[in-house]
């Protein structure tokens, strides 16, 4: 299967970034400024925090290029890591000033809020960042509620791929919530 950003692209990318080409800066950010947006709106639920957070991330990404390590995982991953992070952290920052403010809550109810935003943005995340082959048979199973049969004749594939792909597809997503109760991994664990 196809990667969207290969592995040599992703180390290029950090080397132009570590010298300071800014033409680098655009092309990244056009890359992935919609993925970012879109995970940061996922937790926040504000197009204008979602914004900030899209400037920060990639603010941090000029000013940092070398806190990208190609063996943690592929550049997209760690883009949205740091996405989802940030908007973990001004979540939580906004629900606390809130509740300081207000009174109403609990800790345990802003916590929870933060649990179900991260698992949210981390299955968009998840969908997304997908092979098209298994996003594809998952999108026509739950958009459109064909099951595998009408699946396997839509993507013109055998009944034994289609469940292959939905069921790969599905354990995929599944990791979402299962990464939030474990934990995040090492070695991308600071806020901006």
């Amino acid at each position: 299967m196809a990667m969207d950003t290969p592995p040599r692209w992703d180390r290029r990318m950090q080397q132009r970034l570590a010298r300071g080409e800014a033409a680098a800066l655009g092309e990244l950010y056009d890359r992935f400024a919609a993925l970012v947006h879109s995970l940061a709106h996922r937790v926040l639920d504000d197009d204008d925090a979602a914004d900030q957070i899209t400037r920060e991330v990639f603010g941090y990404i000029w000013e940092n290029p070398d806190a990208y390590d190609p063996k943690q995982g592929n550049l997209r991953s760690w883009v949205a890591k740091l996405t989802q992070r940030q908007a973990v952290h001004r979540l939580r920052q906004a629900e606390a000033t809130a509740y300081a403010e207000t009174g109403r809550g609990s800790v345990e109810e802003l916590e929870q809020k933060v649990r179900r935003a991260s698992i949210a943005a981390r299955a968009d995340y998840i969908v997304t960042s997908m092979p098209t082959p298994l996003r594809a048979a998952l999108e026509l199973a739950y958009f459109q509620r064909r099951d595998y049969r009408q699946t396997a004749a839509d993507l013109g594939v055998t009944e034994d791929e289609a469940r292959r792909r939905l069921r790969l597809g599905l354990q995929l997503l599944s990791s979402a919530n299962r990464a939030a109760e474990g934990g995040a991994p090492p070695g991308y664990g600071r806020t901006l």
